[in-house]
């Protein structure tokens, strides 16, 4: 069966849920022995690969504006596509679904992947979200559209039960993490001026809607006892939010790592503190299951994706709400470090390929 997979950025190395979502289940996909090919954005990849882990990898340009380059690269990827005979477009995230009647126009099978409504997020203007909610109707509101859907939480398949009335062909399959890679980089930690287990995790992109700027506010009010917070992560767009919390950051003296992959960020899971995701939305947050497989403490607000983890009542917070942040950061630094035993099952990656493959059988039926 040969898959294309459209609408995440690209794999391996690129910062983003949904590309990190890809990265884990593509490979697994191709070791089944599929023909899987990811189109990627040219320019947020400068490895030259044409293949890693199994994966075809194919390059198409797109322009590096938010507001047009998932649409544009998307329309590309569509008629490459078609191109190439694939007997499955697997497209992801609403912005690229926009592009789903167009595929079926062109004769193309399609599976979309229901990330989470990205109009909620505060980045986007009255139009981009106007845009994207039709993204999402395209993506969701009937067979006609799209053959299968799937949905990375029970949020977003009550969502679109919801408002589209879609009960058929959606498939639950939640986000995964891979199994931890409990590491230590002492001259990682050196560079950064870092202990073990001495300071506070947030590991995210810098975008208004992950509530960073809330973190540091409510870490600049608490007895820090020599625990230092570190960001880990950065933003795909510079603009005036990244860098007026950059900038807070430093004048607060809080670590700034830019983007990490690899062994300096198992390290840095590995021996945290605590970690932290303050967001307003969500779909179901990939970096918050690392921490989790890591067994690290979490304190994250208590927005609907998060809660659905059924984490103890004492990990949340009241979303946008300073104070009672600050007084879990604090009880944090005042205990002693425990680690804490998640049940992570659900979220193998193995099991999830597995799945997803199932998805794929459907449409020869």
């Amino acid at each position: 069966m040969k898959i294309i997979v459209t609408g995440t950025r690209g794999i391996p190395d690129v910062m983003g849920g949904v590309e990190t979502h890809c990265e884990e289940l593509f490979p697994r996909i191709a070791r089944r022995g599929e023909d899987v090919t990811v189109i990627r954005r040219k320019n947020y990849v400068h490895d030259g690969l044409t293949e890693w882990n199994g994966v075809k990898l194919i390059d198409i340009e797109s322009p590096k504006q938010k507001s047009f380059e998932a649409i544009v690269h998307t329309f590309k990827a569509v008629n490459k596509a078609k191109q190439l005979g694939a007997d499955v477009l697997h497209i992801h995230a609403i912005g690229p679904a926009l592009l789903v009647p167009y595929a079926k126009m062109l004769g193309l099978k399609v599976v979309f992947t229901h990330h989470g409504p990205d109009y909620d997020r505060d980045k986007w203007g009255i139009m981009a979200k106007m845009v994207l909610k039709w993204g999402e109707r395209m993506g969701c509101a009937g067979v006609f559209f799209v053959n299968e859907v799937i949905v990375i939480s029970e949020v977003i398949r009550n969502l679109i039960r919801r408002k589209y009335g879609r009960t058929e062909q959606v498939h639950l399959i939640y986000n995964g993490v891979p199994c931890p890679d409990y590491t230590n980089c002492p001259e990682y930690f050196r560079e950064l001026g870092i202990t073990e287990r001495n300071y506070i995790l947030g590991m995210c992109r810098f975008v208004p809607e992950k509530n960073l700027h809330h973190l540091v506010e409510a870490f600049r009010r608490v007895d820090k006892k020599g625990c230092r917070l570190v960001l880990a992560g950065d933003t795909d767009f510079e603009d005036e939010y990244s860098r007026a919390l950059k900038r807070e950051a430093r004048e607060n003296g809080v670590i700034l790592t830019g983007f990490v992959k690899g062994k300096k960020l198992h390290s840095l899971l590995t021996n945290a503190r605590c970690y932290v995701l303050p967001s307003s939305h969500e779909g179901l947050p990939i970096a918050l299951l690392e921490a989790m497989s890591y067994r690290l403490p979490v304190i994250v607000s208590d927005i609907p994706a998060n809660k659905e983890m059924g984490l103890d009542a004492s990990c949340y917070f009241e979303t946008g709400n300073i104070e009672q942040l600050a007084d879990r950061l604090q009880e944090i630094i005042d205990g002693d470090f425990k680690q804490v035993h998640y049940d992570m099952e659900k979220y193998g990656w193995d099991g999830i390929a597995l799945r997803v493959a199932d998805v794929y059988e459907n449409l020869k039926k």
